[in-house]
């Protein structure tokens, strides 16, 4: 079982969503988060004062899937409909789950998902 974490920009993520709905990929958990990577942040004027914003507004997406096949599908979708071009576009982390509990009916592992 695999757990993929994306951030990505967030108007993106309707083009995300319907990219791995159309590849099969059932459930995910979206958060909006705030953080930077290369880009440092940026500046913006107000009031005709300058000032930095630090930590950009993302959208976090978090998908456990059962199986390497499935992983790579959704690595896929999501690499590709998140994709601008430009700096900030985003990452994907993926790591393996060793274990899932679905607590409403005990079902555990690639049942539980």
């Amino acid at each position: 079982m695999k757990k993929i974490e994306a951030i990505i920009k967030p108007f993106k993520l309707e083009d995300v969503k319907e990219a791995l709905v159309a590849a099969g990929i059932e459930g995910m958990t979206v958060s909006e988060v705030k953080g930077y990577g290369r880009q440092q942040g940026h500046s913006e004027l107000y009031r005709g004062a300058e000032y930095v914003i630090e930590f950009i507004p993302k959208i976090k997406i978090e998908i456990f899937v059962s199986s390497q096949e499935y992983a790579d599908l959704a690595i896929k979708a999501i690499s590709e409909s998140a994709k601008t071009g430009k700096i900030g576009d985003g990452k994907i982390f993926v790591s393996s789950v060793d274990h899932v509990l679905r607590i409403r009916t005990s079902e555990e592992d690639e049942e539980a998902l």
